[in-house]
This record gives C-alpha cells, structure tokens and sequence, in this order.
C-alpha cells in the first residue's frame, strides 16, 4: 500500500489497471486487479481525469456547482479549499484532512482520523471557522464526506457558499493536491512514522515549518503566514 500511494502521488492518473500494470513489473507473482481495486477503494485513492458520467450521490448528498472558473483569488479567505488524503505508517494508515486558504496557500486546520468519517472533517472545518473566521467560497470534491447533508449544513448555516470539483478533474482542486505532494514527500515518506501519535507529533511540526519558515516560488518566496497575515 505505501508503494501504491507513492506511486498515486506522483502519477494521480494511474486507474486500477494501470495501478496493477505497474506494481506486476517484474514481480514473480502477479497481483490481480480485485485485489489492487479493493485496495485503492480503502485507501481512497481514485484516478484524476475528466469522466464522462458522473456517480449518483447518495440519500441526502448534495453535488453543487463548481464556482472557481474564470475567478481571480484576490485576497485571504476568498476561498478554502479542503481534501483528504491516505497516509501510510510504517504499520497501518491514517487519513489526513486539511483546510487550506487558496490565497495564501496557509494550513488552516487539520486532522486525522483511522476512518473516512465526515466528522473528522467537521473537526477540521470548525477548528478553521473558529480560528480564522470564514471564507467566501468553500471548495471541495465529490466524496461522500463533502457532500452530506452535515458538512453542507455547516457550511450554508455560516452564509459560506459552497463549490464543487467537476468529478475526476486534476485542476479544480489544485493547490490542496501540491500540499499533499509537499506533506508525503518532504515528511511522511521519510519519517515513516511508526504509530499514530508519532504522525500526529510530526505533521504538527511539519505544517508549522510549512506555514511559518517554507518560502513559496509561486508567492515570490514568501511563506504562507507571510502573505495570510500580511494582507489579512
């Protein structure tokens, strides 16, 4: 599974053959593409391109339109974007949430969880509401945690209007995918953590360099606090 992951994370538009494809070069073995699928699906790891059906919700989800297209980010809290992504241990996975400001690329909140539940991504969305106020826009894809009636709720009852990825699409969610690219490469594949509470510790002290000391080339080497609190 850590193979897998490393390998999503480099190439999200590997599907579950080309997934199997890859992890049977030069194996003795074959794996089959049951199992890689099963795996994929506990992992939640789905390939990134455009689909030409989309997947029905289910009761009482809720597929909004995706507002970000054409629209200039102009400022802090315009628009938080949120994501889920798996992180391998060096026994056993966790799944990490977090909430970004685009604008600034700033860590709002995160969080983990040993489940893909949609209150752990309730924790992570009120702990940012509770700290930095609330965005304009809220920016999410298609999963099941995002679009139940809990998480739209909460969004709508604090007047945030809600946007959604088109299912599959790379770019709609960008920025959150390079931070989880930055997380796995520059901390969890070379710490492999071997528990829970070691993760937690580490990606505290990783997203505090993240938003405090890691200069961006996309903000002209500022940090992420930097341009967040600068014009905040």
């Amino acid at each position: 599974m850590r193979i897998m992951d490393e390998e999503h994370t480099k190439h999200p538009f590997l599907g579950v053959k080309g997934m199997m494809n890859f992890l049977n070069i030069n194996r003795d073995h074959m794996l089959n593409i049951k199992r890689i699928r099963r795996l994929m699906r506990l992992m939640g790891l789905e390939a990134i391109y455009p689909k030409p059906k989309l997947s029905l919700p289910g009761p009482g989800h809720m597929i909004m339109p995706y507002l970000l297209r054409d629209v200039e980010i102009s400022h802090p809290n315009h628009v938080w974007s949120t994501d889920i992504t798996y992180i391998p241990m060096h026994t056993g996975f966790m799944y990490l949430v977090a909430v970004m400001d685009w604008y600034s690329r700033r860590v709002l909140s995160w969080e983990l969880s040993n489940t893909l539940s949609t209150q752990f991504c309730l924790d992570a969305l009120d702990m940012a509401f509770n700290r930095f106020g609330v965005p304009e826009i809220f920016n999410t894809d298609q999963g099941s945690q995002f679009t139940s009636t809990m998480f739209q709720e909460r969004l709508t009852t604090n007047g945030v209007r809600p946007s959604m990825d088109g299912r599959g699409r790379a770019l709609d969610n960008v920025c959150i995918e390079r931070l989880w690219r930055s997380v796995k490469y520059e901390n969890v594949y070379i710490n492999c953590y071997g528990n829970g509470m070691e993760l937690f510790n580490g990606l505290r002290i990783y997203f505090d360099y993240y938003n405090y000391d890691r200069p961006h080339q996309g903000m002209d080497g500022k940090t992420p606090n930097g341009v967040y609190c600068c014009i905040h």
